[in-house]
C-alpha cells in the first residue's frame, strides 16, 4: 500500500486535509483519535497517566481532564517526555493493528502531529505537511478551541518549527487561506500524485521523463536528502554509503528534473537482495539495465568490462522522478560517479563545458517523439565527451588530492 505521513503544527488544520482525503477514498489513521482511545476510562494508558501526573488530571466521572493534563505535561521538558513515553507506545501498537487491517491497494494516510519531532518521515512514501503561520495558529487555538493563549504558545513552542517541517515535507499544503480554499489542491494531489503512486508501487511501474533540461532547483538537495533517508531505511546495513550524484547534486547546473542517488554495496549479489525492499519503498527495479557503459567507450573501458556492472531502480512517485544506481564499492563506475560530481562542483570551466554538451544532447533528443529513442539520442550525444571527461576528472582528482 501507499503510506502517507500527514502532519503539521497544532492548529494548522490537518483534520481538514484528512477529511477530504477520506472522502476521496483514503484510509485514515488518526494519531490524535487513537491517542484518545488508548487513555479512555478503564485503559492501562489512563492508569499510567494518573500514576505519573496524579488524580488531579481526572474529571469527576473518572475520564481524562485534558486541559488539566496539558497544564502539567507541558509545564517542563521532563513532564512532556514522560507523557510521550506513556502515550506513544500505546498509540504505536494500536496504529500497527489498524494498518495491518487495511487493504493492500489502500492509500493509507497516517495523521501524526509529532511526525517531524519523532524523525519518522523516512518510514513513509511521502510526507505531507500542512502549514499555517505560528501567530495565525495561536489565534485559531484561542478562538476556536478556547485555549488560553499562554497554553497555545507553549504547545507551539514544544513542537518542531517551520524550517524543520519544510525540510521534512515532500508536499507542502498552505492552509492559511479561507475555509475551503485548500480543497481543490487536496483533490489534485489525490488524483495526480497519490492514486498513480499507489498504482505504480503495486504494478512496479517506474516513472520516466523525457530528457529536457530544467533550471537549477534549490530544492533538489533537500529532496535528495529525503530520498536518501528512505533508502537508508530500506537498505539497512547492506548499504556501504548513499550519495546524491549527477547534475542535480551540482549547485547552479541545469539538469533533467531527475534526482540521481548512488547506493554503494559490497557486491552485485547484495544489490539483487535489495530489489524487493527497494520496490516496496517505492523504487522498482529497471530490469533491462545491468551495467554502465565502460569509459572510455572506444577502448572498452579502462578495466574489465564486468566491473562496470550495476543495478538500477527508478521511482514510482509521479511527483519526483529518480534514478537509484546500485554500484559495488571500489568499482570504476562507483568511483567515477563521485569524482565526476566533485570535479564539476570544483571546476567552473568543466561545468560550463558539460552544460553545453547537455544542451546539445537535449536538442537532439527533442527531435524524437518516442521516449526510448529520445533517451538514446541524448546519451549518444554525450558519450564522446565523457570519453575525455573520464581522464580529465581523474587528473583533477589526483591534483586536488581527492578522496571518495
Amino acid at each position: 500500500m501507499l503510506r502517507i505521513g500527514l502532519t503539521g503544527g497544532i492548529g494548522a488544520g490537518k483534520s481538514t486535509v484528512s477529511k477530504v482525503l477520506a472522502e476521496l477514498g483514503a484510509v485514515i489513521v488518526d494519531a490524535d483519535l487513537i491517542a484518545r482511545e488508548v487513555v479512555e476510562p478503564g485503559t492501562p494508558g489512563l492508569a499510567a497517566l494518573v500514576d505519573r501526573f496524579g488524580e488531579e488530571i481526572l474529571t469527576a466521572d473518572g475520564a481524562l481532564d485534558r486541559p488539566a493534563l496539558a497544564a502539567r505535561a507541558f509545564a517542563d521538558e521532563e513532564s512532556r517526555l514522560a507523557l510521550n513515553s506513556i502515550v506513544h507506545p500505546l498509540v504505536g501498537a494500536r496504529t500497527a493493528e489498524t494498518i495491518e487491517s487495511a487493504p493492500e491497494d489502500a492509500v493509507l494516510v497516517q495523521d501524526i502531529p509529532l511526525l517531524v519531532e519523532g524523525g519518522m518521515g523516512a518510514a513513509f512514501h511521502l510526507v505531507v505537511v500542512v502549514f499555517v503561520d505560528a501567530e495565525e495558529r495561536v489565534q485559531r487555538l484561542v478562538g476556536s478551541r478556547g485555549m488560553p493563549e499562554t497554553d497555545a504558545r507553549a504547545r507551539i513552542a514544544a513542537q518542531a518549527d517551520d524550517d524543520q517541517r519544510r525540510a521534512a515535507a515532500d508536499v507542502r499544503l498552505d492552509n492559511s487561506r479561507a475555509a475551503g480554499a485548500l480543497e481543490p489542491e487536496i483533490r489534485a494531489l489525490w488524483a495526480e500524485r497519490l492514486v498513480p503512486f499507489e498504482s505504480n508501487i503495486r504494478t512496479r511501474t517506474v516513472v520516466r521523463v523525457r530528457p529536457v533540461l530544467a533550471a537549477p532547483n534549490p530544492q533538489w538537495p533537500a529532496q535528495a536528502d529525503r530520498l536518501i533517508a528512505r533508502l537508508r531505511l530500506a537498505c539497512g546495513d547492506r548499504a556501504v554509503r548513499i550519495d546524491h550524484i549527477g547534475s542535480t547534486a551540482v549547485e547552479g547546473l541545469p539538469a533533467k528534473d531527475v534526482i540521481d542517488v548512488q547506493v554503494t554495496v559490497a557486491s552485485l549479489d547484495t544489490a539483487d537482495e535489495l530489489a524487493e525492499s527497494l520496490a516496496g519503498a517505492g523504487f522498482p527495479r529497471i530490469e533491462h539495465i545491468t551495467a554502465d557503459d565502460p569509459k572510455p567507450s572506444y577502448q572498452g573501458g579502462e578495466t574489465d568490462p564486468a566491473l562496470w556492472g550495476k543495478r538500477i531502480h527508478g521511482g514510482a512517485d509521479p511527483g519526483r522522478p529518480v534514478n537509484i544506481h546500485l554500484r559495488v564499492d571500489g568499482w570504476p563506475g562507483q568511483q567515477f560517479a563521485l569524482v565526476f560530481r566533485d570535479w564539476l562542483r570544483a571546476d567552473t570551466d568543466a561545468r560550463a563545458e558539460y552544460l553545453a554538451v547537455k544542451e546539445a544532447a537535449a536538442e537532439k533528443a527533442a527531435g524524437h517523439t518516442d521516449y526510448q529513442d529520445a533517451i538514446t539520442a541524448y546519451v549518444d550525444a554525450k558519450t564522446p565527451w565523457f570519453d575525455r571527461a573520464y581522464h580529465r576528472a581523474w587528473e583533477w582528482a589526483e591534483q586536488a588530492g581527492w578522496t571518495a
